[in-house]
């Protein structure tokens, strides 16, 4: 080390900065954003421990409906947590590692996720390359990543969401390969079409107000058509059906909405 370099050395530049103290302190809000990553890697372990049981009992990966439900249930559970962790922390306190916290939970319960469920849907029929199916998940996961780094650094005007929210994206995919069980490329392509528009610079409004409470009882009655399809399995199709129809629906009507509402501004301007 030359001497003008011992002179540009500074004693205090790896000592931590800022309220390092408070920034151990988990909030009643961190205490939800690490129990909606808990749920996210429950909802992997419930998947896994299906399709090793399924291949050593010589089925292939056929993941059986209570497996994959519980699993789904568990990611319904992770964003609920992950809809009131917010509202938690603007009510009561927020920690110093909060907003980092909720988003590497996000990361893990509808990116990773969703992404492994698609490698064992797509994985369980031969009629799909297996590189496709772990193409179509990397896109799913690495657009959920992205749009968790676009959150925290861009903000829109209209305090809306730039993008697909992740856990919408999640709900998406798993409504897709719900609805569709037997695999094909045109699900795949359906699959990356959710992955582009979290992406996106399509504008999805926050969920607050009469909006917060109509995505809490979609949440809830999501939950109830997954018991109700574990509990009869010979019954059940239909309302999970319904229910993933009308998730589908939800995500392509909001661009459609707001197409047609910048074209009618354009005629107006």
């Amino acid at each position: 080390m030359t001497a003008a370099d011992a002179g540009r050395w500074d004693e205090t530049a790896d000592e931590p900065q800022g309220p390092v103290g408070k920034a151990f302190r988990l909030s009643a809000a961190d205490s939800l954003s690490l129990g909606n990553a808990l749920c996210g890697f429950l909802s992997v372990c419930v998947m896994a421990t299906a399709a090793i049981q399924s291949l050593q009992a010589g089925h292939g990966l056929k993941v059986e409906p209570r497996f994959f439900a519980t699993a789904v249930v568990l990611l319904l559970i992770g964003a609920t947590c992950d809809l009131f962790d917010g509202l938690v922390a603007r009510r009561f306190r927020a920690s110093a590692m909060g907003a980092e916290l909720d988003n590497l939970a996000d990361v893990i319960s509808f990116g990773f996720a969703p992404a492994f469920m698609v490698v064992i849907w797509g994985s369980s029929s031969g009629d799909l390359q297996l590189w496709s199916v772990l193409l179509v998940a990397g896109a799913i996961l690495l657009a959920g990543v992205v749009r968790l780094a676009r959150f925290a650094c861009v903000k829109t005007k209209s305090g809306d969401f730039m993008g697909l929210p992740i856990p919408m994206g999640a709900m998406t995919v798993i409504s897709i390969i719900m609805l569709f069980t037997t695999p094909n490329y045109l699900v795949l392509a359906a699959l990356l079409g959710v992955a582009w528009l979290m992406v996106s610079r399509i504008e999805y409004p926050k969920p607050k107000g009469q909006l917060l409470a109509v995505v809490l009882a979609w949440i809830l009655v999501n939950v109830a058509f997954l018991t109700f399809w574990v509990a009869f399995p010979e019954n059940g199709d239909l309302p999970i059906k319904v229910g993933g129809a009308m998730q589908i629906a939800l995500v392509a009507a909001i661009p459609l909405r707001m197409l047609f509402y910048k074209r009618e501004k354009r005629k107006v301007s």
